[in-house]
């Protein structure tokens, strides 16, 4: 047993994103996570995405999607649409710790296996359920995918280029940033209900987690702005709604991105740009004031930034203290030396003589690393061993 969480049984009853993503987090940190799926079909998820291919040019394994979100998990395929289905998934959540599903609104209490019914078969457990819009009011019911939750959290109003720019309207952010932050706030919820469990009542509990909600709630201080202000953020592009300059500008060779966290920062920034006296000019000595006058700084500092290559302004940005990067395309991601130092691009044993990529787990514990034990797994193809495991059986 290694991680974190090395006596914590997990049943995922989830597909696609958020729930798996959830799950697997779980089982980097050392839990027994056992994927529970439907026989002949599976995870939707298995068939979304790129598939690797092999030498001679066909396709191979699983496709990027279900890799990205289903390491250190164990499949079995149970048919729940059939009482003898139903019955194993009981007698295997009675002896889970977790029991995370994203079954539409109340899906699976016609099959008994509903919070209610679980817990009446094992008090301790933690049951998450996570759905697009919730457990209750007037969208519970509805269905719903990533790129939906983005449009009505607000996050699309301000994402996107300004109006009066090329391209101007607004986007959908580049992966499905609302299942993932879906799936990090059902991991926070299930630890926390864990400690609550085995610190304070010794009983599970019910999380009710909408993807709606989450999206919401992650945009914290942009939604916050137009909490106190009464003011709607806007979509800028690249630049940030409360300071400047934070935002991307032209260099002579690339895009450069430059965020200035205070008026110490601005001042060494225009040092190194040669532009000593901007910050005595009373219209940008502070951030409110930039703020106020970006329209007549913008042009100064893009002026002279186009004047030199990117690569030299990083150096003597850097050096300065002021924060700068480039634009980075994934090919240059990873062969950036910061990213390849830290470990974030690995591979796995596929168990199959060849090496799985992956993408590692962020986090760093000193007592209890983070283990990458298995490769997404085949489907059902632990389910003789989960029963032997859980329930002794042959």
């Amino acid at each position: 047993m290694s991680g974190c969480l090395p006596r914590i049984r997990v049943l995922d009853m989830t597909r696609v994103f958020a729930g798996p993503w959830a799950a697997q987090l779980l089982g980097d940190f050392g839990a027994d996570v056992v994927k529970v799926e439907q026989p002949g079909s599976g995870d939707d998820v298995r068939r979304m995405g790129f598939r690797k291919q092999g030498e001679d040019g066909a396709e191979t394994g699983e496709t990027s999607s279900f890799l990205a979100m289903n390491r250190n998990k164990r499949s079995i395929a149970i048919d729940i649409a059939k009482p003898e289905g139903q019955q194993q998934l009981r007698d295997l959540a009675a002896k889970a710790d977790v029991f995370i599903e994203n079954f539409k609104a109340g899906g699976l209490q016609r099959y008994g296996l509903d919070y209610a019914a679980l817990a009446a078969i094992n008090p301790r457990l933690v049951y998450c359920s996570i759905t697009g819009f919730g457990q209750d009011g007037p969208y519970a019911p509805l269905p719903g995918y990533d790129p939906v939750f983005q449009a009505m959290s607000g996050l699309m109003s301000v994402t996107g280029n300004a109006e009066g720019d090329a391209g101007a309207g607004p986007a959908v952010v580049g992966y499905s940033v609302s299942d993932i932050n879906a799936g990090f706030y059902a991991t926070i919820g299930i630890l926390a209900a864990l400690h609550h469990r085995d610190t304070v009542s010794g009983l599970g509990q019910h999380i009710d987690l909408a993807l709606l909600d989450a999206q919401v709630a992650a945009q914290s201080h942009i939604a916050m702005n137009w909490l106190v202000s009464g003011k709607p953020p806007v979509r800028g592009g690249t630049a940030s709604q409360i300071n400047t300059p934070w935002q991307a500008f032209e260099t002579a060779d690339r895009p450069l991105m430059l965020a200035v966290g205070n008026d110490r920062q601005f001042a060494q920034l225009c040092r190194v740009l040669g532009l000593p006296e901007v910050p005595a000019d009373a219209r940008f000595a502070t951030n409110r004031a930039r703020m106020a006058h970006k329209p007549e700084l913008l042009p100064i500092l893009q002026g002279a930034l186009r004047t030199r290559p990117a690569r030299e302004w990083m150096d003597a940005l850097n050096a300065a203290g002021v924060s700068s990067g480039p634009i980075n395309d994934f090919a240059a991601v990873a062969e950036d030396p910061q990213i390849r130092h830290r470990g974030m691009f690995r591979s796995l044993d596929d168990g199959a003589g060849g090496a799985q990529p992956m993408i590692a787990n962020p986090l760093n514990f000193s007592a209890t690393p983070v283990t990458y034990r298995s490769p997404p797994p085949a489907l059902g193809a632990q389910g003789a061993e989960v029963l032997r495991d859980w329930l002794d059986e042959a």
